[in-house]
């Protein structure tokens, strides 16, 4: 395996996290209100949209030789705030179960990656985010914390 094993470590250990989470909470839990007008199973969607951008660019890569360009920090809320209401729009349990599907797929990828890609990452200055963790964990923080 070519990409860091902690890595690899990692997004398993948040990836099993979420789907521990998945299988425990009711419906009832999946709609429970959050921050800004989201709710848990929309904020699982977000998650599941972000990991699955990285699985999408990742092919892309393979398909063309050429890295993504780097993701610009100022279009990360209007992204957000444009996807909402049509992740809110889906069943709350189907938005949860996908975020797992989703997760399940890219770090499956993730651990497969050629060097190539580990080495053209970090050659291009990282414009894609390998550990998909961090990202899952500050979500699934605030999901705990709203249904405690």
């Amino acid at each position: 395996m070519s990409i860091d094993r902690g890595v690899v470590e990692e997004n398993a250990r948040e990836r099993a996290r979420l789907k521990a989470l998945v299988a425990r909470v009711s419906d009832a839990d999946l709609a429970r209100p959050m921050a800004a007008g989201w709710t848990v199973a929309s904020v699982l969607g977000h998650v599941a949209f972000w990991d699955q951008r990285i699985l999408v660019l990742l092919e892309a890569w393979e398909r063309t030789g050429t890295p993504p360009p780097g993701s610009r920090e100022e279009d990360t809320d209007w992204i957000n705030d444009a996807g909402k209401p049509f992740l809110q729009a889906l069943p709350p349990r189907r938005m949860a179960e996908l975020a797992v599907a989703v997760a399940e797929a890219v770090d499956g990828k993730l651990e497969a990656l050629p060097d190539r890609f580990v080495t053209g990452n970090a050659a291009a200055g990282h414009p894609l985010n390998f550990t998909r963790a961090e990202h899952r964990r500050d979500h699934l923080d605030q999901i705990e914390a709203a249904l405690r």
